[in-house]
């Protein structure tokens, strides 16, 4: 890990729950690694009408309730590079009167010039906020200027291409960070070294010997207090959109010509260039979407707050994928993602092709990439049952310890050191996410056209039971049961 790198931050939300439970304790984790020490500072801004003072406490609490066993001398030390400005996004004289601060803390901090702008709050801001970074001279030439954003990058096609120009009118494509989170996890960054660096799995990691993947994102709560936001977004757009699409891009994509960001973001984009666009029949048959329905202990998602008695939004969608392109071509990607499931978890699924037909009873191999809650990685194998002749479900395993998992950093804290040393890997580039949306919008379309509700499915089940259909004229089904 590179130390000391001089940088000042903008966090714009600097008083919300984001910076607060995430932010924060992601920026102290690198404080107390050393790569964040002397030469750093934050300006926090909101509505609030907070002092430097009362800012420092506030991350002060966030760092002693997010992060373990903290030295709170060493949170002291590390909030003294934190301040505070009062701040309306719209009011250009604002961003006047930020610059001047900033001038003084770089001055102060002996930052270097590079800055970094963390829009940590509603996108509907995220355009009008680059505009004014520009047009108030905050984007500078000396040191880099670099522009974190945090999804959803737009509502549709149409929308993330106005804000991409808004964006692009004051960063260009080089500086501008877009977040998912998703893509700072361990199993996930660990699927390319798993696929690539092991002639086991590289050798048959294509159409020839794989059936099937299967991509599950379950949540067991519901909405929680997100009512308001998923009326606006629904599951589709929430999960499939950007995390679902980024780790199945992960698994499909060729063997990039070498580990550079650029060449990654190629190979990714290639194979979700290749995807297959579906016409209204096609939606209708291969997606799913469901509702949670709500028992006596718990309500549906229509009872939630800020949710319209009749809403039509999805909580539940599953459907499958198709790429013309790479070595899993036309291998089908099955995905799933809700809410009030069964079970918390978030893994990928390789389900092999059988190999003979020697025995009536074989079973599939399958590959199991577990990324939430726990980091493993199981293999699902056969082999014969004890004094018998038939055959038994066996099964290889690895799995970090509680040291090694304790010792994985955050995904926000991987990122920011992504970030920090310009490193775009792991972030989504505009394309990405311009080939998903349009993706993403004919499905939409063809549900708003149809009129037909979600289906109704059980709090703690997997789903609604029309979901088999996606498997239609196949003998595949879920690996995870739930």
């Amino acid at each position: 890990m590179k130390k000391n790198l001089p940088v000042l931050f903008v966090i714009f939300g600097g008083s919300g729950d984001l910076a607060h439970r995430k932010l924060y304790p992601a920026l102290f984790n690198l404080f107390r690694k050393g790569a964040l020490q002397e030469n750093f500072a934050v300006v926090g801004t909101a509505r609030r009408p907070w002092s430097d003072d009362y800012f420092q406490e506030t991350v002060q609490q966030a760092i002693v309730e997010n992060v373990n066993a903290v030295d709170r001398d060493l949170v002291d030390q590390f909030s003294r590079h934190f301040f505070y400005q009062s701040h309306d996004v719209t009011d250009e004289n604002h961003y006047i009167e930020l610059n001047n601060k900033i001038e003084q803390l770089e001055s102060q901090f002996k930052t270097q010039g590079n800055r970094t702008f963390y829009l940590a709050m509603s996108p509907q801001f995220f355009g009008t906020i680059s505009q004014h970074l520009k047009a108030q001279n905050l984007v500078t030439d000396t040191g880099y200027n670099r522009l974190v954003v945090e999804k959803p990058f737009g509502h549709d096609l149409e929308s993330a291409k106005v804000l991409n120009q808004q964006i692009g009118d004051s960063f260009a494509e080089k500086d501008v960070y877009r977040i998912d989170h998703y893509l700072g996890k361990q199993m996930i960054q660990n699927i390319m070294y798993l696929r690539l660096t092991n002639p086991l799995f590289d050798s048959i990691w294509d159409s020839e010997h794989i059936q099937n993947v299967q991509v599950t994102l379950a949540e067991s709560l519901g909405v929680e207090n997100r009512g308001g936001y998923y009326e606006t977004a629904g599951a589709l757009r929430d999960m499939v959109q950007n995390h679902i699409f980024q780790i199945a891009s992960q698994v499909a994509m060729k063997k990039p010509v070498s580990l550079t960001s650029t060449d990654i973001h190629q190979a990714k984009q290639e194979v979700l260039n290749s995807i297959q666009m579906y016409d209204a029949d096609d939606v209708n048959r291969f997606f799913v979407r469901g509702q949670y329905a709500g028992n006596d202990s718990e309500n549906s998602y229509r009872e939630e707050e800020q949710v319209s008695p009749e809403s039509t939004v999805e909580t539940f969608v599953a459907g499958k994928l198709l790429f013309k392109a790479g070595p899993l071509q036309n291998v089908p990607f099955y995905i799933r993602t809700g809410k009030k499931l069964a079970q918390k978890t978030t893994r990928v699924d390789l389900v092999l092709k059988s190999s003979h037909d020697l025995f009536e009873q074989n079973q599939d191999n399958v590959i199991s990439i577990e990324i939430d809650p726990e980091n493993k990685l199981t293999v699902t194998l056969n082999g014969k049952q004890l004094s018998q002749t038939d055959l038994s479900s066996l099964q290889m395993k690895f799995a970090y310890t509680k040291d090694e998992v304790a010792q994985i950093p955050d995904a926000y804290e991987k990122l920011f050191y992504d970030f920090l040393i310009g490193d775009r890997t792991n972030f989504v580039h505009w394309h990405e996410v311009k080939t998903t949306w349009d993706f993403i919008d004919r499905i939409e379309k063809t549900w708003q056209e149809d009129a037909q509700p979600p289906f109704a499915y059980q709090n703690g089940s997997m789903g609604p039971n029309e979901v088999s259909r996606i498997f239609e004229g196949t003998t595949d089904s879920w690996v995870f049961k739930g």
